[in-house]
């Protein structure tokens, strides 16, 4: 064989292994951002859903210290963003939302509906019922 053909042949094949490595690194690469991007919107999404779950909490909590059950439906969108934590959340977190519903219904069946007696001599701590939710989220978020 010629000389010439044997060089020609071994620049292809440089040529060509170094193709399908710069081909192959491109698709690591974007297969990697694709899954770190996949993990930031899953993150946020999470985030998001736990916020809302938060913001709900305390205004039915709040409602809850002042006057009664007046309509059920108030706690549809509690129940639902629940469900939707059912999904993906941690047993840990589960927990904390099941507390928070118990603890809330229970204050509208107290019979004390006087914010400020509701409030004065307990501990501010036992006030914040959203604590050891947002804690329990942090936690998971932080994994």
């Amino acid at each position: 064989m010629d000389p010439a053909y044997i060089s020609a042949f071994a620049a292809l094949g440089g040529s060509a292994v170094g193709a399908l490595a710069s081909f192959t690194t491109t698709w690591l690469t974007l297969i990697s951002q694709e899954r770190a991007n996949r993990s930031a919107r899953a993150i946020t999404r999470r985030e998001n859903l736990y916020g809302e779950f938060i913001d709900e909490g305390a205004k039915l909590y709040t409602h809850a210290l002042v006057s009664g059950l007046d309509d059920a439906s108030k706690f549809v969108h509690l129940y639902a963003l629940a469900s939707k934590l059912r999904l993906f959340a941690s047993a840990e977190v589960l927990a904390t939302v099941e507390e928070l519903m118990v603890r809330i219904i229970e204050t509208y069946e107290s019979p004390q509906k006087d914010f400020h007696s509701a409030i004065r001599g307990r501990d501010p701590r036992d006030m914040d019922i959203l604590r050891a939710f947002s804690e329990a989220c942090r936690r998971e978020l932080d994994l």
